[in-house]
């Protein structure tokens, strides 16, 4: 069966024959990090998708920490990476899923449904003795071809018009603290966009990093969205990187549709005359 929201370690225990892997472990604040660790210890046949490199464009100043890769470019790579209409993708990292829905949420968008997030991720799959080696590894290139879709991306001139609007709900991704401005430790400005709520993603999952059961989390996002329905949902981080972490628990939860404002805060804080909020 394809799976296209998570996939649990046995099943990807079985399958490594057939599934394209890929390691999407990342440090922001020490870049260098997850291609290391990956090179020490991976899952076998496990080939390494860096944030920076690979899942990220130029960046301008203006267009957020981790602005959306070159979808052309973008493409070739995951042609290179041995991934086409036929391939079932697997994505993890260390464990939440953090940065494995990036590329995750990068192929939905490409068109591509057959991609799912480990759940649990190395950590789980390490904890329960399964195999893990050390080096690089390659897959046989293949032709990739997807079509984008902008239904699934939200722009800033968009979250201006919405973000005060009851009939939308913007969904602030990052911890409480940054949302209310008491920290900021990525970007220059504290604070969040005016009228958005908070939802930190690491609550979508357990202590171990497995995803909280579905009604667990619909139970959450029904209080979050009330009546709005989750096409009307927007999400946003730090750098679209956690916002994806949401659109992926709203999928396991059952409510289809959200939406990513892929430059967040760190491209919404670059505009002087942009307004900002602070507290609750």
């Amino acid at each position: 069966m394809p799976y296209s929201t998570l996939i649990p370690t046995a099943t990807l225990a079985d399958n490594l024959n057939d599934f394209a892997i890929f390691d999407c472990r990342f440090d922001l604040t020490n870049p260098a990090r997850g291609e290391q660790l990956y090179r020490e210890a991976h899952i076998p046949g496990a080939v390494y998708a860096s944030l920076d490199r690979h899942l990220a464009g130029p960046k301008t100043g203006r267009n957020g920490r981790h602005p959306l890769p070159d979808l052309e470019k973008f493409q070739a790579q995951l042609g290179a990476w041995g991934i086409d209409a036929s391939t079932q993708v697997v994505v993890y990292d260390e464990g939440p899923g953090m940065f494995a829905s990036r590329l995750w949420w990068l192929l939905r968008y490409l068109s591509h449904a057959t991609v799912a997030v480990l759940d649990g991720g190395l950590g789980k799959w390490i904890g329960e003795g399964r195999p893990a080696r050390a080096g690089e590894e390659q897959r046989a290139p293949r032709q990739f071809a997807g079509s984008a879709r902008p239904v699934m991306l939200a722009l800033a001139d968009e979250i201006e018009q919405v973000r005060a609007n009851l009939a939308y709900r913007v969904i602030d991704s990052r911890a409480p603290e940054r949302y209310r401005g008491e920290i900021e430790p990525l970007d220059p400005v504290a604070g969040h966009i005016p009228g958005a709520v908070n939802h930190y993603n690491l609550s979508n999952v357990n202590p171990d990093g497995t995803f909280r059961a579905p009604e667990a989390l619909r139970a959450g996002f029904l209080a979050l969205l009330g009546d709005v329905p989750p096409a009307r949902a927007i999400t946003y981080c730090g750098s679209g990187v956690a916002a994806a972490h949401n659109v992926l628990a709203l999928e396991v939860a059952g409510f289809s549709g959200a939406r990513v404002y892929a430059g967040s805060w760190s491209e919404w804080c670059s505009e002087a005359d942009r307004p900002v909020a602070r507290g609750s």
